[in-house]
């Protein structure tokens, strides 16, 4: 029998998940990342008949073990934007390219209990990939992700995950140092594009799997 805050958190999630279908996402809850994994390997994949992928920065994807099954997938062309040792020009360059892949991979700085995508970014190649290029896009989640409003979603990502990604990148950045919002002008600034996605279009194209559990920033 599930304890009274396991209930509510899979409630939570659970509503949420019918409100990201409800604006045209397709929406799975996870009870660990290792089941989200297995989910998208087992159910998702098969019928996505992607020939390539990429993935943008995301802890909770990693939490799920899912690129070390994909990069070993026959048949699946990869492209790795975050190898080590390429020179920037090149990294830029698989970037734009990542945008034209069939699959890419990522998580999301928020989620709202009315089922909208809240991010923001540095570089803007993980926000381009959720709005618009990729075929499928699939989105891993914590319950720690999850908000009220956007308003909350926004709160959400200046005062915290913008704050904790400077710093696990070892930016140069007045939060990197204070761990609070400054809206500096650094050359490092990692906030500087965007995107609310209110619902997926086409439908389907995005597919959110919720975990519950708190993962990621």
């Amino acid at each position: 029998m599930e304890t009274p805050p396991r209930h509510e958190s899979r409630n939570r999630l659970e509503m949420c998940r019918q409100a990201l279908e409800a604006n045209g996402f397709e929406a799975f809850v996870s009870a660990t990342p290792a089941e989200a994994g297995d989910l998208v390997i087992g159910e998702i994949l098969p019928r996505l008949e992607a020939k390539s992928f990429s993935w943008g920065d995301s802890l909770t994807m990693q939490a799920t073990g899912i690129l070390d099954k994909l990069l070993v997938r026959p048949g699946l062309e990869v492209i790795r934007t975050f190898e080590p040792g390429v020179e920037r020009g090149e990294v830029i360059e698989r970037r734009r390219r990542a945008l034209l892949v069939d699959l890419f991979l990522t998580g999301s700085n928020a989620v709202t209990e009315g089922g909208q995508l809240v991010n923001l970014d540095m570089v803007a190649n993980r926000v381009a990939a959720i709005a618009f290029g990729p075929k499928r896009v699939i989105i891993f989640a914590g319950r720690n992700k999850i908000v009220p409003s956007l308003e909350a979603a926004m709160d959400r990502v200046r005062e915290l995950a913008a704050p904790a990604n400077a710093m696990r990148h070892a930016f140069a950045t007045p939060c990197a140092r204070t761990g609070c919002c400054h809206d500096c002008d650094s050359p490092q600034r990692i906030c500087n594009t965007w995107t609310i996605t209110e619902k997926s279009f086409p439908r389907g194209r995005v597919t959110v799997i919720l975990i519950d559990q708190d993962l990621g920033l």
